[in-house]
């Protein structure tokens, strides 16, 4: 049996779920079960406790390519196979993002904004793609996406991740002691990192202060890459000229935190890249005949290193 939790998006899901697998038991949460039957669950941020019940249990699929809460969880036994998406519609909408933010940066309309608030025309000098270098933190498959796609539109990428890539058109670096001076080379860090014991706080005030000055900086990985205090110092400093961050250390972000008001500060409520119920699906299915075939699985997620 597979059981759903998802209060948000339940009976589409349910719908979904149920055409992809129609020979299996699908039921939905708060649904009473036989929960020694439950061997499957589908879920997104369940409550404390939501999987101790099932004692038969063996993978969970999360609804989100971030897995960091289901990892932080004391209810999941480590004999119980963690699966997440790998894409689901998530690649197109965090490339769009990223480009978002890169053009609000090459384009200066960061600058205009200030200009119209004070009645100002003043044309700016024109940026091209070209001389805009972008680095990604980040080569999974979402990361490998955007740096591909930018690499396409002519501008000079380079990505950064824990392990070496070979990426056609992107400059590939990996390791701890590469960062420093990759930052050093970088007008817009496009971060899309996972919350590891590695990743946390990696951007600290050591390493956002080796971006050049005038750079941007955009997170849509997870929030506590960041060191807020580091980033804000910076930001009142005029080092960095704008920021665009979707995730946040605390969400939402409270109301009192000074980046809703930072003048150089762009806020969007965690949704880069929303996930797509029907290709979230397919991809789950696609993995629940693999799995009882004995084929590779895309998404299965390594404890060890936190994704």
């Amino acid at each position: 049996m597979l059981y759903l939790y998802s209060p948000e998006q339940q009976d589409h899901y349910h719908h979904l779920l149920q055409e992809a697998l129609p020979d299996w038991s699908i039921a939905c949460w708060p649904q009473e079960v036989n929960a020694d039957a439950v061997t499957h669950v589908v879920a997104w941020k369940p409550p404390v406790n939501f999987f101790s019940r099932f004692s038969n249990l063996q993978v969970i699929f999360t609804l989100g390519a971030g897995v960091d809460k289901f990892l932080q969880r004391d209810d999941i036994p480590e004999h119980v196979t963690i699966i997440r998406l790998t894409d689901a519609g998530m690649a197109q909408q965090m490339t769009e993002y990223a480009l978002y933010g890169l053009l609000h940066y090459q384009r200066k309309m960061d600058i205009y904004r200030s200009q119209q608030q004070n009645g100002v025309w003043q044309p700016q000098p024109t940026r091209l793609a070209k001389d805009t270098r972008v680095t990604i933190l980040g080569l999974g498959q979402l990361g490998v996406y955007v740096a591909q796609t930018l690499a396409g539109l002519g501008y000079p990428v380079s990505g950064w991740s824990r392990q070496a890539r070979n990426i056609h058109n992107v400059r590939c670096v990996h390791g701890c002691d590469a960062l420093g001076s990759l930052l050093q080379e970088t007008d817009v860090l496009f971060s899309i990192l996972p919350s590891t014991d590695e990743t946390q706080h990696l951007l600290d005030a050591k390493h956002l202060a080796l971006l050049p000055k005038d750079a941007a900086l955009i997170n849509a990985g997870r929030g506590t890459l960041l060191d807020e205090e580091a980033l804000l110092s910076l930001l009142n400093q005029q080092h960095l000229r704008f920021v665009l961050l979707d995730v946040f250390a605390t969400e939402p972000l409270p109301a009192t935190h000074p980046f809703w008001q930072h003048p150089a500060v762009i806020i969007t409520p965690h949704v880069a890249a929303d996930t797509i119920p029907e290709e979230a699906v397919a991809q789950i299915a696609t993995n629940i005949q693999a799995l009882a075939n004995g084929h590779p699985v895309q998404g299965i997620v390594d404890r060890q290193r936190g994704y």
